[in-house]
């Protein structure tokens, strides 16, 4: 039986069901956004694309709002106020990231659709945002759909606008991983997004990107953790790490991220990718 793609993949998952596999998920990759919100001054971001005293802000696949979240815990401002559109496809996800806003985050509008079919109008009624951000959150956007999303995304943004993409390279481990899990367990759904792909994307839609690089490693000696943040890596909680240990490629992927005691370090390359509409 053909197994659904890999979008469809991601937001079965993103459901009440899966909320234990989310926690194993985060208690690793919350590092993700730890990462991300150390990397900016992002006040000065956010305050230097405000207008009348707020910041209107698309969160492009929002989650479950855990970069909002890092930037509240690294002590953002509390001023200018953040009007934050959450559009994801799954309302589980919109639900969650809208529970873990706080001020100066503020949410202003919610739309449950893909990025690619989304029509650019904000929850006030605007046509344009000071700031989009989309953090890890584009790995499952079909190839022929990545240009289409992308470009929705740039056109949202008002000149002058603020733009940022977070997402793992090639060389990161999702993209690893999922390309070692692939051929045994799931031959048939697409591959993950790379940064370098939303990169060519976003220029080909007219943004002159500047690209951050971001290595740092995660890792844990509880099993139960790894194997709910693998299976959240691949969508699939069907597959016991011990499968995941001994069917190759993956189970050759997975001996090179032990160490000797037999705890998993995962690396991690992100691209932290930011430019202005002109």
């Amino acid at each position: 039986m053909t197994r659904p793609d890999t979008a469809q993949r991601s937001l079965d998952h993103w459901s009440e069901a899966g909320r234990a596999e989310m926690q194993a998920f985060y208690a690793l990759a919350t590092e993700d956004y730890r990462q991300l919100a150390g990397a900016r001054d992002w006040a000065a971001d956010l305050g230097g694309h405000a207008r009348d005293g707020r910041v209107r802000l698309l969160d492009v696949a929002c989650g479950s709002g855990r970069f909002p979240a890092a930037l509240l815990a690294a002590g953002l401002p509390a001023s200018p106020a953040v009007m934050v559109d959450l559009l994801d496809p799954s309302a589980f996800s919109i639900a969650e990231a809208r529970a873990v806003l706080a001020p100066p985050f503020v949410v202003a509008g919610e739309h449950e659709v893909f990025l690619q079919d989304f029509d650019g109008v904000g929850g006030d009624g605007g046509a344009a945002y000071d700031v989009a951000w989309a953090t890890h959150a584009l790995y499952a956007l079909p190839p022929d759909q990545l240009a289409a999303g992308v470009a929705r995304m740039v056109a949202a943004l008002r000149p002058g606008g603020f733009g940022v993409v977070a997402q793992g390279s090639s060389l990161s481990h999702y993209l690893a991983f999922y390309e070692a899990y692939r051929p045994a367990f799931a031959p048939d759904v697409v591959p993950y997004t790379d940064a370098e792909g939303v990169a060519d994307a976003l220029r080909q839609a007219g943004a002159d990107v500047a690209v951050q690089v971001l290595d740092y490693r995660t890792g844990s000696a509880d099993r139960a953790v790894v194997e709910g943040f693998l299976q959240r890596c691949a969508f699939d909680d069907t597959v016991a790490l011990e499968q995941m240990e001994t069917v190759e490629p993956l189970a050759s992927y997975l001996a090179g991220c032990r160490a000797s005691d037999g705890s998993y370090e995962f690396r991690h390359q992100a691209h932290l990718l930011t430019w202005e509409n002109a």
